[in-house]
């Protein structure tokens, strides 16, 4: 008999450690990572010389919203075209499960549509992914605004005793499945008159746990050192890990003020295990809001359900062609979804080059005319950030994308490429990756992305999806 399934031969080795690249060989047996280094005598069922190819443990996108994505289309072509093999869902206080039946209000109507695709509880849900298990690996957040649309009929007030028993026990149970922790979204209506307190009591199931929150600040523009302050103490005195998500400073009177925040967080690491997240564009996209508009230079419209074909659509041009004003189509638009290019390109470099920032996507699957982020946010930091701009190394790079990503978030058998860690490999052109996805054309693959594997099979490959579906879901340490 073989001694391995597949030995991928003659790569250059990026492990996801950070340490630099070598050349060698990897063996893959019963989907993980059986031998790595000169394998000369191995024997194997397949053998694929790469000539020189780089591989990469598979990257993890850590700030995600595809929670109805992975059912919808299980191909998860957006991200597995990128080398990406695990998402990480329910971020910015947006979860699909436990919402089940209750009104999808904006943002949570950017991730669910139909109850066919909601979950009374994550056990549910995580059933629901194992029976049509998709492409990808994932794990999965709570979201404490689906947590407040639950068990509150009120949303524009703090929750009551009463309610934050109801969200606590709905905590310990998405725990209990499995549940990596918590997100907050606290820049959004539904929980914007949730207090600090609030949040402290419905996240106490966290403390003494291995659990983690994920915090989606109130305030990305002018108050922007206040909400980080507030979010890092509600884990601080919780005594949990922290990821601040996709962290940004928005509008054009705090441009440069990513020197404060960082040195914000420098000081806060000193007694807090606070990291953060960042995509690599300097454009966001949510729900259309008024407030927001205000703070970009132009606005794109993304969806719209009341005007369809404003899609992929300028603001202020469609207000020119319309002769209304800005604020009337705002209101004619509604529900939409929009992308504000609203940040400074200098910050968001600053921002990536931290040494504890990770890459997310934050990608909106569901839109129609989505950011390129979706399809373009991981080769975008290899081939512009990295071999473009030499904001880093690309074995930085890779770091970040894996083996921090996989530590921060307690996925122990990810991010690297080492004897018994999970065969979630990348195999890419490190000399001309490149995302393809622009703002005209968002819905495009990556270029030089030669071939995924998530747990030992191969799920994309040559540019197309192999129909292959041996995505898990990865639960928290100890589930």
């Amino acid at each position: 008999m073989a001694e391995f399934d597949l030995l991928l031969r003659n790569a250059v080795i990026f492990d996801g450690t950070g340490t630099a690249r070598h050349e060698g060989d990897v063996a893959l047996a019963g989907g993980r990572i059986a031998g790595v280094g000169k394998l000369e005598a191995a024997d194997a069922l397949e053998a694929i010389d790469l000539r020189g190819r780089a591989i990469a443990p598979g990257f993890i996108d850590v700030h995600t919203h595809d929670d109805r994505l992975l059912l919808a289309d299980p191909s998860m072509a957006p991200k597995a075209s990128q080398g990406v093999t695990t998402v990480v869902v329910g971020n910015c206080g947006i979860s699909l499960a436990p919402l089940g039946s209750r009104t999808a209000v904006p943002p949570i109507n950017l991730v669910a549509n139909g109850e066919a695709q909601r979950f009374d509880s994550f056990e549910d849900y995580f059933a629901r992914l194992a029976l049509e298990p998709p492409a990808i690996n994932c794990a999965a957040l709570v979201g404490h605004t689906t947590l407040r649309v639950v068990t509150m009929a009120q949303l524009d007030r703090a929750a009551t005793d009463d309610e934050i028993a109801q969200m606590q026990a709905l905590v310990q149970e998405a725990l209990d499945a499995g549940a990596l922790g918590v997100s907050t979204g606290t820049f959004y209506a539904p929980a914007a008159a949730a207090t600090a307190e609030e949040i402290r009591a419905v996240c106490a199931p966290l403390a003494n746990s291995n659990a983690l929150i994920a915090s989606h600040i109130r305030d990305e523009t002018a108050r922007v050192l206040e909400s980080m302050t507030e979010a890092m103490s509600i884990a601080r005195s919780l005594g949990v890990r922290q990821v601040i998500s996709h962290h940004k400073v928005v509008g054009k009177a705090n441009f440069g003020r990513s020197r404060e925040t960082l040195a914000l967080l420098d000081d806060a690491r000193l007694d807090t295990d606070v990291c953060l997240d960042c995509y690599p564009y300097p454009a966001s996209s949510t729900v259309l809001r008024a407030d927001t508009v205000a703070q970009a230079r132009r606005t794109l419209i993304a969806w719209s359900k009341s005007m369809p074909a404003a899609a992929g659509r300028y603001l202020d041009e469609l207000a020119a062609e319309r002769g209304v004003p800005i604020a009337s189509l705002i209101a004619d638009l509604q529900p939409a979804g929009a992308i504000y290019f609203a940040m400074d390109e200098a910050d968001v470099e600053r921002i990536l080059a931290y040494p504890e920032t990770m890459i997310g996507s934050d990608g909106l699957p569901h839109d129609v005319f989505p950011h390129p982020r979706l399809w373009g946010a991981f080769p975008r930091v290899l081939g512009h950030y990295a071999r473009g701009r030499r904001l880093f190394s690309l074995e930085t790079a890779i770091h970040k994308m894996t083996g921090l990503p996989a530590a921060r978030f307690g996925l122990g058998d990810r991010g690297v490429i080492a004897p018994g860690a999970a065969a979630d490999l990348v195999v890419f052109d490190p000399e001309h990756v490149r995302d393809t996805a622009t703002f005209e054309r968002p819905k495009q693959p990556a270029a030089g992305i030669d071939a995924v594997y998530v747990n030992g099979i191969v799920v994309w490959r040559e540019g197309h999806a192999t129909g292959a579906r041996p995505g898990v879901v990865l639960k928290r340490a100890g589930h």
